[in-house]
């Protein structure tokens, strides 16, 4: 791996962190609103499939250690294994297909973009909703509106959003890489 590649990584993982703590708690479920998922579908898209789930591999071990990257300035094993880790564990798996999605279109366009990092997005929304069920000990459909309806509406705005800047962002990358 080169050294830009791992920086690019480093990077992304610090982004992710740097959004985690624009978190806004809600007071019916233990899982925060955050901007991370519009870093985490950013890097698999811009960054690609291996690179962008390295970045979130990164980013999560970094908070399994403690280090304090996740919502709310938490870190530690626990937040890993606790109701909203499912999210958090997720995060890599979504990278990757979000990359994966996009290196298997033919060129980059604002569509592919959204829909490869919306299926990151689902993804994350299916191992989080899982988890949290477990942990919280409730049905898998109160999870479900516990765990995802009421982030649905904003994580849609934050997929148009990136959706709109990846190929902007990763040709900028590309262009400065080759320097």
């Amino acid at each position: 791996m080169k050294l830009k590649e791992m920086a690019y990584a480093g990077l992304f993982a610090a982004i992710t962190a740097v959004m985690a703590q624009i978190s806004i708690p809600l007071p019916f479920t233990p899982v925060p609103i955050t901007f991370q998922v519009l870093a985490v579908c950013m890097a698999g898209a811009v960054l690609g499939s291996k690179l962008g789930a390295l970045s979130m591999l990164v980013y999560d071990l970094l908070g399994a250690i403690g280090i304090p990257v996740f919502a709310g300035f938490k870190g530690g094993f626990s937040a890993i294994v606790g109701p909203s880790g499912g999210y958090i564990i997720a995060f890599p798996v979504a990278a990757f297909f979000a990359g994966y999605i996009l290196e298997r279109a033919k060129g980059y366009n604002k569509l592919m973009s959204f829909i490869s990092m919306f299926v990151g997005l689902v993804l994350i929304y299916l191992v989080g909703m899982v988890q949290l069920a477990v942990v919280a000990k409730m049905s898998l459909l109160k999870a479900f509106y516990a765990g995802v309806v009421p982030f649905v509406p904003l994580d849609i705005v934050k997929v148009v959003i990136a959706a709109l800047v990846v190929e902007p962002l990763r040709k900028s990358i590309m262009s400065f890489s080759n320097v």
